[in-house]
């Protein structure tokens, strides 16, 4: 059940102030070179009146995973509710023999000891640091010899806003995660100066507007003031819009803005009186219209006591591990009606759309077997929204005018033997009287010869008059597995493929399906026993992510292994590489756009599934563009069905680093083409490996980020290459990442680095 208010305390930082020691805090004005905070000492920066400190915080849904935070402190506020404002590298976590320090060259470093790695670092070796200073006010300053902040954690947010510290308009708040991934929820300023909350990258909810004017949104930040308004404030410090807290301007001590786990932004004020926080305002009042609320597990509804909590109204399977919305049909469907319903795709969040009526919208659905659900509503205008996805997510309330349909199995229910078993009270045997009985059964035998004869009739003369007809009708509609895929024989693989006359990649073949619907269809040269290839059709069937390429279905016989995809316009990325007229369409942000949203979708099968799945081939020519060039990933999880498949996820992430080299540079994967551009890096010419038939618009920024991460994912030792979902953090930028040390030859050991404590080099220092 959803708390409304009381996400503050969900965060999964925040129960781990209980784990935060009671220890030896260390209290000084200044914090100078080489101090250091561990894990296994416990020990603390303090601030000068004791407001804020900074250490080590165990998550406690994951055990021995640390972060480094700054929390609460006061004397005034019991332990459990000190709630950490900041945290170093967001999401990122170490093990418990870790260590953060200032160290001599002036960075703070947070390093991951059991894997010998520096996870995340403050980048200021080159400003000349001699201390840090960790301010009443939550924020952790960086000085030089001039006493000059030349680095702060308040430029640098996390979930929380302070007040006085600005988030101006190329930074973000990223809610916490309730897993390894980085959350979707997120809040930021638009081109056109308004604050807005989205989930993922195009879905946002929520957005701050006013009418003072159009300032120029380089020219704005958004401010917590210590009175308890949240303003928009111009380059004069002039407000252009503000919202208040229930309790602006009376008494309060600490007041905080966080973006809370479950997408809301929230403003809270410590209540001596109470002891505890106090949700003063919230950007979205009705928790429901918060996008994804519910997530896959049903629809946004509130209870007796007024609190929103997420039901599933329209579950279609008994199994409690099951999802909210789990068709398995073993023949048609109807249509459940729910009022006062809205419900959205999530896995992707678009949808088509329809102008229709009411009941017409409930048939199109129907009719369509791509449609999972449908919601109707007449604002104005008849819309009829169709998800085709089973990931979707709602919320419902009597207010609402919408109608939605969701799809249910018609299955026939057999017949109880039961039902029509009377008793002998109820109906008395009645002797007949004079009966023949040799009569009854000359009868019934003549019935039922003559009946046999008409059926055995009927047989023949369809199985001679309308094979064709039969085997169209068994294309277009066609077996259904349990898991919703095509079960398709070879006779008709040959048909939608005109006997594989569209060849379109290696072993892959265009086909089109009787409604016209395109296709492709993967042939599996190498012959793979039945039981594994069935046990891969099933645990990629079920594998549904907006950046994969989707299964409809297969073929399994004799000799024959097919598999059947959605069909992707605009192909694979590696005929755009090699092509130098296809090559000038991969702009850099495209390139850029590919390698973060690759990233994803591999986080997403290592960390989101089931069960891990790795995809053991990723290489350009498995990326494909759709209509939009959006890319998505295809034959993923094939490799599980041979021996000689890599279970773990080094493979995925080496094939990553290599793919991000070859976008960067337009070159296919060559023996020393590697050292080569870590040569041109390690030399400061970044640019010079960069593909030349790319126009000017190379981000320097981007490029170092992209050639970091891809030297880590290359390391020949495994255990230094980083996670994907670190991975995706270093490109999404939530997450600072070590220049690598050269990715092609081994350097300490894990125990070594564990004595020498030592973290990557620079290039300064080969």
């Amino acid at each position: 059940m959803l708390e409304q208010g009381n996400f503050l305390f969900n965060s999964p930082f925040l129960p781990c102030v209980f784990f935060w020691f009671f220890l030896f805090p260390v209290v000084a004005s200044q914090i100078p070179l080489g101090s250091k905070l561990s894990v296994e000492e416990n020990n603390l920066w303090v601030s000068p009146r004791g407001d804020f400190a900074i250490g080590f915080v165990n998550r406690s849904d994951q055990p021995y995973q640390y972060s480094v935070g700054i929390r609460f402190n006061s004397k005034s506020i019991p332990v459990p509710k000190q709630t950490v404002v900041w945290v170093a590298g967001a999401d990122v976590t170490v093990g418990n023999k870790s260590y953060f320090q200032l160290s001599q060259n002036g960075e703070l470093v947070l390093v991951d000891s059991s894997r010998g790695v520096t996870v995340w670092t403050s980048s200021t070796s080159e400003l000349a640091v001699v201390s840090a200073l960790l301010r009443d006010d939550g924020n952790l300053f960086l000085l030089n010899r001039k006493q000059e902040v030349v680095w702060q954690s308040f430029d640098n947010p996390s979930d929380t806003l302070l007040p006085g510290q600005n988030l101006p308009v190329h930074k973000t708040l990223r809610a916490a995660s309730r897993n390894s991934v980085s959350s979707y929820y997120s809040l930021y300023m638009n081109a056109s100066g308004q604050l807005q909350l989205k989930w993922e990258s195009d879905v946002i909810y929520w957005s701050s507007y006013w009418s003072r004017g159009n300032p120029s949104s380089s020219n704005l930040g958004a401010v917590l003031t210590s009175g308890g308004v949240l303003q928009l404030v111009d380059h004069n410090q002039e407000p252009v819009w503000s919202v208040f807290g229930e309790d602006h301007n009376d008494s309060v001590n600490f007041r905080l803005l966080k973006l809370d786990i479950d997408g809301n932004l929230r403003m809270y004020s410590w209540v001596e009186a109470t002891a505890s926080w106090r949700s003063v305002w919230q950007a979205v009042e009705n928790q429901c219209n918060v996008f994804a609320t519910c997530g896959e597990h049903g629809i946004c509804v509130f209870n007796a006591s007024g609190s929103p909590e997420c039901q599933c109204p329209f579950k279609t399977t008994s199994s409690p591990s099951s999802k909210c919305f789990a068709l398995n049909c073993e023949s048609n469907y109807s249509m459940d009606t729910y009022e006062h319903t809205f419900l959205y795709g999530i896995y992707p969040p678009n949808e088509s759309i329809t102008i229709t009526s009411l009941q017409q919208c409930k048939e199109l659905c129907i009719q369509d077997p791509s449609c999972a659900a449908a919601t109707f509503t007449n604002d104005g205008t008849a819309q009829c929204r169709m998800k085709t996805s089973p990931y979707f997510s709602g919320h419902q309330n009597p207010s609402l005018s919408s109608i939605s349909f969701v799809k249910k199995c018609s299955d026939p229910i057999a017949v109880n033997p039961h039902a029509f078993r009377s008793s002998p009270a109820q109906s008395p045997v009645k002797r007949s009287h004079g009966l023949c009985i040799s009569c009854l059964i000359g009868a019934a035998s003549g019935t039922f010869v003559l009946f046999a004869v008409v059926q055995i009739g009927i047989g023949y003369f369809i199985y001679r008059r309308g094979y064709q007809i039969l085997r169209k009708a068994a294309l277009a509609y066609p077996g259904w597995n349990s898991k919703g895929l095509m079960m398709l024989p070879f006779t008709e693989i040959k048909d939608i493929t005109g006997n594989f006359k569209h060849q379109i990649g290696p072993g892959m073949y265009r086909g089109e399906l009787p409604n016209h619907q395109p296709v492709a269809v993967k042939d599996l040269e190498n012959a793979i026993e039945e039981r594994k290839f069935r046990a891969v059709v099933s645990k990629i069937g079920s594998i549904h992510h907006k950046n994969l390429v989707r299964l409809d279905g297969y073929c399994f016989e004799l000799g024959h292994r097919y598999l059947v995809y959605e069909y992707v316009k605009n192909g694979s990325v590696d005929k755009y590489i090699e092509d130098d007229e296809l090559s000038q369409r991969l702009t850099w942000k495209r390139r850029v756009d590919i390698c973060i949203t690759v990233a994803r979708a591999i986080c997403y099968l290592h960390t989101g599934c089931r069960e891990f799945i790795s995809h053991g081939n990723l290489k350009c020519s498995n990326v494909v563009l759709d209509k939009n060039y959006e890319p998505k990933v295809s034959e993923f999880g094939l490799g599980t069905a041979h021996l000689e498949a890599s279970y773990g996820g080094e493979k995925d992430v080496e094939d990553f680093g290599k793919m991000v080299l070859i976008l960067i540079t337009g070159r296919p994967e060559v023996k020393d083409a590697w050292e080569w551009i870590y040569e041109e890096w390690i030399q400061r010419r970044p640019e010079g490996v960069v593909d030349k038939r790319l126009d000017d618009g190379v981000d320097l920024k981007e490029l170092e980020r992209l050639l970091r991460i891809a030297f880590w994912c290359l390391q020949t030792n495994e255990h230094m290459r980083p996670s994907m979902g670190e991975v995706v953090k270093v490109l999404e930028g939530t997450l600072t990442v070590d220049p690598p040390p050269p990715p092609f030859s081994h350097r300490l050991s894990e125990e070594e680095s564990l004595e020498s404590g030592s973290k990557p080099p620079s290039p300064e220092e080969p």
